[in-house]
């Protein structure tokens, strides 16, 4: 897997020429549609194609009023936002690229192995506090989340906490590149970050949704759907537009895009 570390106002705009596409959104699409890009610009020499982060929501807006081509999500758009592009007469097109795994980072020097979804419910609504609660040194724990506004923040809520709330006292951090910098400089740390952030900064955790059977977050566990953490990854147009966003999306949903896909750790839709 190809470790890559990219903030979340990222910017690349690659070659240049008449053929031009703007994408935004997902932070945890950023890695792998700046590299698709880069492939895609190399076969295509008129190719001008920016990717910028800002979110999921930021990138649905920006589709909503038109000023990018493609919204990079990290999840399904909502009702209301289908709905604004629908009035607007601009239906939109819905195309899954990738999945993702969420790991559940620690610091290197923690002793911790595995957790149950149970536990990690307790540690990030406030009800664990100390890494002696589950099997740890005497440590209070510091847990580290996205800010509210990122639909990583959401979908870890809704899977791993249930829909319950997370504690008020969790440090949110602005983008994934915050939080494995932070988990890697505080012994007492946890948190959550895209299988294809992992590096040797942080010790991801064995999983377990059932209490017994304990998964590593890595690409054959994620694939075989063994690591519960998962979810799909998303790109949006309108179909005004999609004779300048579907040639793109269509090369990463080719056997060359998704391989690029498997290289940098996400799961390939085929």
């Amino acid at each position: 897997m190809k470790k890559t570390l990219i903030a979340l106002t990222a910017l690349m705009t690659i070659a240049s020429g008449a053929s031009a596409q703007k994408l935004k959104g997902s932070d945890t699409l950023l890695p792998l549609i700046q590299q698709e890009s880069e492939n895609y610009s190399k076969k295509n020499s008129s190719a001008n194609v920016t990717v910028t982060g800002g979110g999921s929501g930021v990138g649905i807006s920006s589709l909503i009023d038109g000023t990018t081509d493609i919204a990079m999500a990290s999840r399904e758009i909502k009702f209301d936002e289908k709905l604004k592009l629908q009035e607007a007469g601009k239906p939109v097109v819905e195309e899954i690229i990738a999945y993702d795994a969420l790991a559940v980072v620690i610091n290197p020097s923690n002793k911790v192995t595995n957790l149950t979804r149970e536990q990690l419910e307790g540690i990030f609504t406030g009800k664990i506090t100390n890494w002696k609660e589950v099997g740890g040194e005497d440590l209070k724990i510091v847990a580290y989340s996205r800010e509210t506004s990122s639909d990583t923040y959401e979908f870890f809520k809704e899977s791993v906490l249930q829909n319950k709330n997370y504690m008020a006292s969790i440090l949110s951090m602005p983008a994934t590149g915050a939080i494995i910098q932070s988990v890697s400089q505080t012994k007492g740390a946890i948190g959550y970050v895209g299988l294809a952030y992992l590096n040797e900064s942080v010790k991801a955790v064995h999983v377990s949704y059932d209490g017994s059977n304990f998964v590593a977050p890595n690409f054959e566990n994620a694939k075989n759907k063994t690591y519960p953490i998962v979810r799909p990854l998303y790109l949006y147009y309108t179909q005004p537009n999609a004779s300048v966003a579907k040639p793109f999306i269509d090369y990463i949903l080719s056997n060359e895009g998704q391989a690029t896909v498997k290289e940098l750790g996400y799961i390939p839709v085929k």
